[in-house]
């Protein structure tokens, strides 16, 4: 199975000029985990879980902070076409939970590790 199979739908995106507190009620309203970062249609960067929660323990000013400011810049992505083995090994290597997938430069989706694991299951049935 490839990762083309496991996005559909519309991205979740923000701004980099969109206040934390702002996204992170929006992303637990769509329960989701990410939010990838887009300017000007460039993916510039990802919002996760992970980043607020280090800025959590770093003190971090939530109220008065951007998704630019916390964000991690310039990701890695993954091609439609990698297969899901690939992408979890991959994404166990680096650590990664969620990573965006991009064909020629553009944004397509977003893959979690859940939606990996998903897939994987599935495949072993």
């Amino acid at each position: 199975m490839e990762l083309r199979e496991l996005i559909g739908g519309e991205v979740e995106s923000a701004n980099p000029d969109v206040p934390v507190v702002e996204a992170v009620t929006r992303m637990l309203a769509a329960g989701i985990g990410s939010l990838a970062i887009v300017d000007a249609g460039e993916l510039i960067g990802i919002f996760t879980e992970r980043d607020l929660v280090k800025a959590v323990a770093n003190g971090a000013d939530l109220a008065g902070s951007t998704l630019g400011d916390l964000m991690t810049a310039y990701p890695d992505s993954f091609p439609p076409d990698m297969t899901v083995a690939e992408a979890a090994v991959w994404m166990l290597a680096s650590g990664y939970r969620h990573m965006p997938v991009a064909e020629r430069g553009e944004l397509i989706g977003m893959a979690s590790i859940k939606d990996v694991l998903w897939a994987m299951t599935i495949e072993v049935r």
